[in-house]
């Protein structure tokens, strides 16, 4: 904790419950059944004992958790144009009268500024980015919600809580198809983010916390404008991601139509607003979409028909991944057609041979997407497909090598000081031109695998 937020924090104030940094749970890679049922059904009850909740979530102990982990994601300045260092600053001189404002209800927060990221179909996500003294004050009130409101959610909801992740989610889709359930429900949400609808978030987070002021906190954040282009505009409906927030009102949103599925013993696994329900057969698919549109229109919620579907669960992408059947009618995992286009164009990208780069440069740039993507997509059950793109890539960082050494004589004492014989070391040098036909051929009994490895290159197989 840096000086300015100790300092921040040793204010006088009543003194509440603190909850401190709402920290995962070791999460288990095992989930051979399908989840269990929530014993509960319908809306949550209010749970008792919430009153202070605002007073907790300003004590020092639970603050200077929140600062931590604001500080751990970095992250880019909001409409005020600070940065994580500059807000201490501001925030050391300033912070009493910002708690005493938060207190008495007259806080009034920052619009968001608005970002939009580029998506690998061509489309755009649009992001609301809120200052950094808001995402430590949206912390703060999560580390205190958060181990209140998680328990009361759907066991078959897996986004954005702790011990929680979309792994667990497709073991799930994978247990029931192996079970029988061979039919999905594939329900896609029309920019959910966007039309959260403020009145029914408010209204079902009443019913599960009891303190008024938190609650005017939450309204006054969902109210906040969103500035584009240098002018602030006007929020009434949704919850921008980019705040600590958004995800777990998401959840509370949506936990009533979780409920309302386990109700009628339905099998589903829910990932923020992505949520696939398994059965038996089209017919009784058709009757659960039917349902689905009942139920979110009551959330004032959109089906995006073009994107929903009653399909046959083999091959439709769920979370980035596709079910198949392998030798004695076992249900397995693989990466979806469509990211592992994604992949291959990305890989293109960070390989480019006209790049100017030195093979270091290129690894160095390589080596975090590939740990990430292997991270994620590591439960794939498709040792071939590994293999293949792993020798796709070493091709490219070959052929990238060749381009680099360019002329024969440079190629050929190259090679040579890599151990190479004559033959090799002549017989590639003497095919300089051809990049992409030569970088696999005889260079690869130079350029080996245990050559990338020492380069630093993760494998995925």
């Amino acid at each position: 904790m840096s000086k300015a937020m100790r300092q921040m924090l040793g204010q006088p104030g009543r003194v509440g419950v603190a909850h401190g940094e709402a920290v995962r749970d070791p999460i288990s890679d095992e989930a051979n059944d399908p989840p269990r049922e929530h014993p509960h059904t319908g809306s949550a009850k209010q749970l008792t004992g919430t009153g202070g909740l605002l007073e907790a979530a300003l004590t020092r102990q639970n603050l200077q958790a929140a600062w931590k982990r604001v500080k751990a994601n970095k992250g880019a300045a909001g409409v005020d144009g600070l940065d994580i260092e500059q807000t201490a600053q501001v925030i050391r001189q300033r912070w009493p009268e910002i708690r005493q404002a938060l207190l008495q209800g007259r806080y009034r927060p920052s619009p968001v500024r608005k970002v939009l990221i580029p998506k690998p179909d061509g489309t755009q996500r649009e992001l609301g980015i809120p200052t950094v003294t808001d995402r430590l004050i949206q912390q703060a009130l999560l580390q205190v919600l958060q181990p209140l409101i998680d328990p009361t959610f759907s066991e078959h909801s897996h986004g954005f809580r702790p011990g929680r992740r979309a792994h667990d989610a497709v073991k799930a889709a994978r247990a029931y198809v192996q079970s029988g359930k061979r039919v999905v429900v594939d329900v896609d949400l029309a920019k959910f983010f966007d039309r959260v609808n403020h009145d029914i978030l408010i209204d079902r987070l009443r019913k599960r916390i009891d303190d008024a002021g938190l609650i005017r906190l939450i309204r006054a954040y969902l109210n906040a404008g969103i500035m584009d282009g240098g002018v602030v505009v006007d929020r009434h409906l949704g919850t921008p991601q980019g705040g600590p927030l958004s995800p777990l009102l998401a959840n509370v949103l949506l936990d009533e139509v979780d409920k309302a599925l386990e109700a009628r013993s339905y099998c589903f696994a829910r990932y923020a607003d992505d949520c696939n329900v398994y059965v038996g057969s089209k017919k009784a698919g058709e009757r659960v979409m039917a349902y689905l549109r009942k139920l979110y229109t009551g959330l004032k919620l959109q089906i995006n028909e073009a994107k929903s579907a009653v399909v046959s669960a083999f091959g439709r992408k769920f979370l980035g991944y596709a079910l198949w059947v392998a030798k004695g009618r076992e249900v397995k995992c693989k990466v979806a057609e469509k990211p592992l286009n994604n992949f291959k164009a990305r890989i293109r990208q960070l390989t480019r041979r006209s790049g100017g780069r030195s093979m270091a440069q290129v690894v160095e740039k390589l080596r975090p997407y590939l740990l990430g993507w292997k991270a994620y997509f590591g439960m794939a059950q498709t040792p071939r497909v590994w293999r293949e793109l792993d020798e796709w890539l070493r091709h490219r960082l070959r052929a990238i090598q060749l381009r680099q050494w360019k002329r024969p004589r440079a190629i050929y004492r190259e090679l040579k000081a890599l151990g190479a014989s004559e033959d090799v070391a002549k017989q590639v040098a003497g095919n300089c031109h051809r990049w992409w036909r030569n970088s696999n051929g005889a260079i690869k009994r130079v350029l080996t695998i245990a050559y990338f490895d020492q380069l630093g290159v993760p494998r995925l197989s």
